[in-house]
């Protein structure tokens, strides 16, 4: 039984790359992403009443071997939003093995001015954490995340955290036969994601958005923020194309708050309304946050979601209490496996609503948080689409891709 996934390093110094076989299930376009059917099968008596927080205080737990090593994959194209542009992925892969034999997977990833690594930086972080868990005794669970919380603090390194702490939890969960999503709650074993449109020219997204439409997505989330006429003209195009579909509009930090206004305001006029404004204005911009947040609300019927301006949990509590946002967006990369649950926790009882995300994995951190969001049961839009956007695949396992006629 895999938990996460089933991610092949071969001997040689390279990393290779497993590739699925042309007519296999796992190479359809996502939908709804489903933890395998065998995963589900075997673990259907499973109780839902020992959760993460059980493991952490009560499983004890010796890692034999940790290593990691870069993960570079090509993109079917590039990956352009309004603040970088991804030519191709160079993220790391992290394994653990502990002393039972069992393996658990993580991978941190790395975008241009999201995250604050860069690889280098993150294959030598990575590489103390893994030395660190080499030379630890065996301890609770709880306390080994601790000690990697330590090395690897705050924004500055939480994409390799994140990436640790996916393969320490992957490979406890493997020891006591539980898959992640039923340890993180077991509300669902699936989730259905929408499918990301990168700022393209009208054309190319009218092509995409018909190409999306006809493998069954009825959301698409579009990238805006660099040139607002563009924008429109490309929301035009879309609507052509697929006329039916939902749609976000991701701005990545890309409007002053004027901007931001206007684009809901011309969209207004073309009777379009998005389901969601994800981070209109710069993240260190409360006040155009917060001015966007409350006239999108009150004007358009429009939430508005805080992604990069929700790094912490100080961030989330100051967006609560001053209204600046309706939605806040997590992605493990930012704040981590373990700060991303205390977030989940602040933001829930203070009456926000929730999105998970992520930067561009491969299905090895996007399945982590596929198995959380479905075990969870709390989020409100999904957003896990990634993988989708590589042209090869080199993890086997953790979930199955089913398009809605096969459902």
């Amino acid at each position: 039984m895999l938990s996460t996934g089933s991610f092949h390093f071969p001997m040689q110094t390279h990393l290779k790359y497993f590739k699925t076989p042309k007519n296999s299930k796992l190479t359809r376009p996502i939908c709804k992403l489903y933890t395998t059917k065998s995963m589900a099968s075997a673990t259907s008596n499973t109780a839902t009443s020992f959760g993460f927080r059980d493991l952490m205080e009560t499983l004890t737990v010796h890692v034999e071997r940790a290593e990691n090593r870069p993960l570079n994959v090509p993109l079917i194209a590039p990956f352009t939003i309004a603040s970088s542009r991804l030519d191709k992925v160079e993220n790391v892969a992290i394994r653990i093995e502990l002393s039972n034999g069992c393996v658990g997977w993580g991978e941190a990833p790395i975008l241009p001015f999201v995250t604050a690594e860069d690889q280098p930086t993150a294959m030598a972080k990575a590489g103390e954490a893994c030395e660190l868990l080499r030379s630890c005794p065996p301890m609770t669970l709880g306390s080994l995340l601790e000690k990697i919380g330590g090395i690897l603090p705050g924004h500055q390194f939480a994409s390799v955290r994140a990436g640790v702490e996916m393969a320490l939890i992957d490979a406890a969960a493997n020891s006591i036969g539980i898959p992640l999503w039923r340890l993180f709650g077991g509300v669902s074993d699936s989730i259905t994601t929408d499918i990301t449109i990168p700022i393209v020219s009208p054309a190319e997204a009218a092509e995409l958005a018909s190409k999306y439409r006809k493998q069954g997505f009825k959301t698409l989330k579009l990238k805006v923020g660099k040139n607002l006429n563009v924008d429109i003209e490309v929301l035009q195009a879309i609507r052509v194309a697929h006329p039916e579909c939902c749609f976000i509009l991701d701005a990545n930090e890309g409007y002053k708050p004027k901007e931001a206004v206007e684009v809901l305001e011309r969209l207004h006029e073309m009777q379009v309304t998005p389901i969601l404004f994800e981070q209109p204005v710069h993240r260190d911009d409360w006040e155009g946050l917060g001015h966007v947040t409350n006239i999108a609300k009150s004007k358009y019927k429009v939430s508005v979601a805080a992604d990069e301006s929700c790094r912490s949990l100080a961030d989330v509590r100051r967006i609560a209490e001053g209204n600046l946002a309706d939605v806040i967006n997590i992605k493990l990369a930012k704040v981590g496996v373990v700060g991303a649950l205390e977030i989940i926790e602040v933001a829930r009882a203070s009456g926000l609503d929730l999105m998970i995300g992520g930067m561009v994995e491969t299905r090895l951190a996007m399945g982590f948080a596929g198995h959380l969001a479905a075990g969870l049961g709390c989020f409100k839009f999904i957003d896990l689409d990634t993988p989708l956007l590589l042209s090869e695949d080199p993890v086997l396992g953790g979930y199955e891709g089913i398009k809605p006629n096969s459902i």
